[in-house]
């Protein structure tokens, strides 16, 4: 038996293949979506680790320490210290931008604050 296709269906031939490379391009959006997101919290945990442990070498009284976790910021980040009534507050402010120049940049801001040890003056 021979089969010949049938006049309806002629408009049918490469839509699988158009709908593969749509679909294709949003999995790589989707990709590229995710790895930004995850470059962004990952620069924000830094910030938040730099601000935590800063917060305590100076707490401490421990300012070689404390220099020495502020070299590990993120790059671009600057780190704000304000000590007084007690406490010591650390900032890590830094613009985000995830390994391509073409995505957006998010600002992030990480604080902590630690007690002052007995001892330490601000």
């Amino acid at each position: 038996m021979i089969r010949t296709s049938s006049p309806g269906r002629r408009g049918d031939h490469g839509m699988v293949t158009a709908e593969l490379a749509l679909g294709s391009l949003i999995v790589a959006f989707l990709a590229i979506a995710c790895a930004w997101l995850i470059g962004i919290v990952g620069t924000y945990l830094a910030c938040a680790d730099v601000a935590a442990q800063v917060a305590r070498q100076r707490a401490r009284g421990d300012a070689p320490a404390a220099a020495a976790v502020t070299a590990r910021a993120p790059f671009g980040a600057q780190v704000a210290v304000v000590a007084g009534a007690g406490v010591v507050t650390v900032t890590v402010s830094v613009e985000a931008r995830p390994w391509l120049a073409a995505l957006p940049t998010v600002p992030l801001h990480a604080s902590a604050v630690a007690r002052l040890e007995p001892g330490v003056v601000a």
